[in-house]
């Protein structure tokens, strides 16, 4: 009779029965007691791949007993700290002893490194190679009309979908079923599978009450409890990818891309577009035989294979960050910039002298430059950012260049409250709009046109007339709209 005996991977993977049933014979079957310890601990941490493991040992058993196949669980339960180094190979070297306990047994895995480990120390291994197929993730068929952007599914709730194009979408319900809990566990399921397999898909994101899986053009994020009060599916897919030349761009900003601007930054509201423009971007850089490298999570951006997609490392983007600065990019594309860490690694890396393009969140182009207040100093501001993109309904809807000098700011008249400025200017036509300064403790964001509009903020009626009580300041006449100095009237 053949004994296997299957790593962690191996179960999670889901292709133990699937051989099985193929191959036919007798077979035992050995679970080993540390694989099933790390599944479980896997799954009471809410992560999909524990219960997909727990999922493949129970069809293991149907089939034992249905007189298929013999089932045996074997070993001792690990100790707190060789679950603890499952990532350093303490429950892996467990489920090799138990391999070798058997005359003639077959580790299967789908670990390259538990593989050559295993064939080092003399156990017959099998690996498992990924595999790419047209796997049925369960809601491709949501997308056959090619106008859906997103596709979402709640438990207890019809699926709905948003048709349309970034900016310009309605959301409608799909059809009236509704779907239960049990059915969004398998889809996701079929996901967790799906990604395991296929060598371009990923699960980025695998927490307590959270999972998000890339696979392959799909972006999946799937909340449930305690995160979410119910289970809840959401998929989205890019409907196009655009070159460069397909958007109406100036040819001041075109220019501005392609010789001066290296600390952009691409703002826009969830959906406007952002994603498919920087990745025109990013390829355009490519086109123009820059290194181009992305910082993702996930890692959704349409870009071609020459462009190397880069996830947090260790959890961490500082890290990416340090190997980001050995491989010497020309260009990185920061998608999305939002936590404090962020917005410091972006800065770095610009200061370094990488040319970054980040993608920020954002309802007005000038929140884009605000929401780097506190996380870079003012002063260094213009430094990292030079031009900002505002995106809107999947077009450039408004451009900015950034530029510092030590003036006294807009309004103020005394020559002695100098102070350094940044001048946040229209790329077309290089009036300032947003004048931005410190004045005491706070940092001003002086927009222009308003402040010559602005009405005193104390003036008295007089005959009808408001006059300021500073006489050397403008005073305004509210039934006249007008504003007045002390010789003359000038109309508003």
């Amino acid at each position: 009779m053949k004994v296997i005996v299957p790593d962690t991977g191996a179960l999670i993977d889901g292709r133990i029965t699937e051989m099985l049933s193929k191959k036919g014979g007798a077979a035992k079957v050995v679970i080993s007691k540390a694989a099933l310890a790390e599944l479980e601990h896997q799954a009471n941490s809410g992560r999909e791949t524990g219960l997909a493991g727990l999922s493949e040992i129970s069809k293991l058993g149907e089939l034992a007993a249905a007189g298929k196949i013999e089932l045996d669980f074997s070993g001792t339960r690990p100790k707190h700290f060789e679950i603890a180094g499952a990532s350093l190979g303490e429950i892996d070297a467990l489920i090799r002893e138990e391999a070798k306990l058997y005359e003639g047994a077959t580790l299967i895995t789908t670990d390259k490194v538990q593989a050559a480990v295993a064939r080092a120390e003399g156990i017959q291994v099998e690996y498992l190679e990924p595999i790419v197929e047209k796997a049925m993730l369960g809601f491709a068929h949501f997308f056959e009309s090619g106008d859906v952007m997103s596709l979402h599914i709640k438990e207890g709730e019809k699926a709905r979908v948003k048709r349309g194009l970034p900016g310009q979408f309605e959301l409608v319900d799909y059809a009236d079923k509704k779907y239960s809990r049990s059915e969004l566990d398998q889809i996701l399921k079929r996901c967790v599978e799906f990604a395991k397999r296929d060598e371009n898909s990923f699960i980025e994101i695998d927490k307590l009450g959270a999972t998000v899986i890339q696979a392959g053009e799909y972006r999946i994020t799937f909340t449930r409890r305690p995160f979410s009060e119910s289970s809840e599916i959401t998929v989205v897919k890019p409907l196009v990818k655009l070159a460069l030349s397909d958007y109406e761009i100036s040819g001041t900003l075109s220019a501005r891309l392609a010789a001066k601007a290296e600390g952009i930054i691409v703002a826009g509201p969830p959906g406007s577009g952002k994603s498919t423009f920087v990745s025109a971007l990013a390829e355009s850089y490519a086109d123009a035989n820059k290194i181009v490298k992305t910082l993702e999570q996930p890692r959704d951006l349409q870009v071609s294979r020459r462009i190397t997609q880069y996830a947090p490392l260790e959890g961490s983007f500082e890290n990416a960050s340090d190997i980001l600065l050995l491989v010497r990019p020309d260009y990185t594309i920061y998608d999305e910039v939002r936590k404090t860490d962020d917005f410091r690694v972006f800065a770095d890396l610009r200061m370094a002298g990488v040319g970054m393009v980040g993608v920020i969140h954002a309802s007005k182009p000038i929140d884009a430059v605000q929401r780097f207040f506190g996380k870079v100093d003012l002063g260094l501001i213009p430094q990292v950012i030079d031009t900002v993109i505002f995106i809107e309904k999947g077009r450039v809807a408004k451009a900015y260049s950034l530029d510092f000098s030590v003036r006294t700011p807009s309004g103020m008249m005394e020559k002695d409250l100098a102070r350094p400025v940044i001048s946040v200017r229209d790329l077309e036509t290089a009036a300032i709009e947003y004048e931005i300064y410190k004045y005491g403790e706070e940092t001003v964001v002086s927009p222009l046109r308003a402040a010559k509009e602005r009405v005193p903020e104390r003036f008295e009626k007089q005959g009808g007339r408001g006059r300021d009580v500073q006489p050397w300041k403008k005073g305004f006449d509210g039934g006249n709209g007008q504003f007045w100095k002390s010789k003359g009237k000038h109309r508003r």
